[in-house]
């Protein structure tokens, strides 16, 4: 069967990194549908057939896969640290759901391969205690320990697409997102990441001409950050491979969240002040080791923190203005403008 005669459904399509992924696969050629309980929010529909389905019921995940052979399993109930630190019922419930009835239904309804999107969470907290951590390879993820119900929920869910290959022959694949940043995503509300955040409080600041910006804790919690484009690549890449095993996907730069303020800064081009305020950090410290993942797909992320940061603020502070635009705030323009 040939590219362009494959028919592939994107579950979360209307969220951030489902909404490029649509795009993404549309370009390769592939008859793409996208479900989701919403509509992308900052850009048009780009999928064939759109369907407004909530996957937490067994009827709407036998609707959405209908038809289908590969499926891109994104949607999740999910958010930023602090929504998934305070929520972790609603999480390991609604996502447990999804997943369970997609993954059944994407097999009785004769799907060849299912891609399942999970996340860095899954490893243990006692492995990332100290800023200065070391990078976590794929077979870190045992003994067991995640932080939160979102982490054991994603865990769970690798090890039913394991068995669903071995029972039913299903082609499974599963990811490990690192923190995934990028345009057209959520930036305001509570379930953004920390870069979104990060860009928005700078370019209120900014617009403003307030230079005072908060900081969760002390800020010398780590991370590694990954733009959205070089995730839709890998994820595409990795459904393609031969590699059924837990695949991380993200960048292996490690930067302390006090950095990655001033790397937006940089990209504003605005000094700021950090006002440090108590607030949920998740773990001290995490970064990926992308060994297997250059082994595997013989490529690895490409797009630069600070390119990705640039791109990422600057369309995050045209948002910003015109949100404070329509709330009659006054903008500071620079000097010259």
């Amino acid at each position: 069967m040939s590219e362009k005669q494959t028919r592939v459904l994107v579950t979360g399509a209307g969220g951030f990194i489902g909404h490029h992924l649509v795009t993404y696969l549309k370009e390769k050629g592939y008859w793409v549908r996208g479900v989701d309980i919403k509509y992308p929010e900052y850009t048009e529909v780009d999928a064939d057939e759109f369907e407004i389905l909530d996957l937490r019921r067994w009827d709407n995940a036998l609707q959405a896969t209908r038809g289908i052979d590969h499926v891109y399993a994104l949607a999740a109930d999910m958010g930023g640290m602090g929504f998934i630190t305070t929520h972790h019922s609603q999480i390991l419930y609604n996502n447990s759901l999804i997943n369970l009835h997609t993954m059944e239904a994407a097999r009785m309804n004769g799907a060849t391969r299912y891609l399942y999107t999970s996340s860095a969470c899954v490893y243990p907290e006692y492995l990332q205690t100290e800023a200065e951590v070391t990078p976590l390879k794929e077979s870190d993820a045992y003994p067991a320990q995640p932080q939160d119900a979102y982490g054991w929920e994603k865990l769970m869910t690798e090890i039913l697409a394991r068995y669903y290959h071995m029972d039913h022959n299903l082609e499974t694949r599963v990811v490990r997102f690192h923190n995934i940043f990028g345009e057209l995503g959520t930036w305001e509300g509570g379930r953004e990441k920390a870069p979104a955040a990060m860009c928005r409080k700078v370019a209120v600041a900014k617009l403003t001409g307030n230079p005072v910006i908060e900081v969760w804790g002390d800020g010398e919690q780590t991370r590694s950050f990954c733009h959205v484009d070089d995730c839709v690549t890998g994820i595409y890449k990795l459904m393609q491979s031969n590699h059924r095993d837990p695949l991380n996907l993200g960048q292996d730069r490690m930067v302390t969240i006090n950095e990655l303020v001033e790397l937006v800064a940089d990209a504003a081009d605005f000094a700021v002040e950090r006002r440090h305020i108590e607030g949920p950090q998740g773990v001290r410290g995490r970064n990926s080791d992308n060994t297997m993942l250059r082994e595997v797909l013989g490529w690895e992320p490409q797009i630069s923190l600070e390119e990705g940061l640039k791109r990422t603020y600057d369309w995050i502070e045209q948002e910003v203005r015109e949100k404070l635009e329509k709330e009659g705030v006054a903008i500071v323009e620079p000097v010259g403008v």
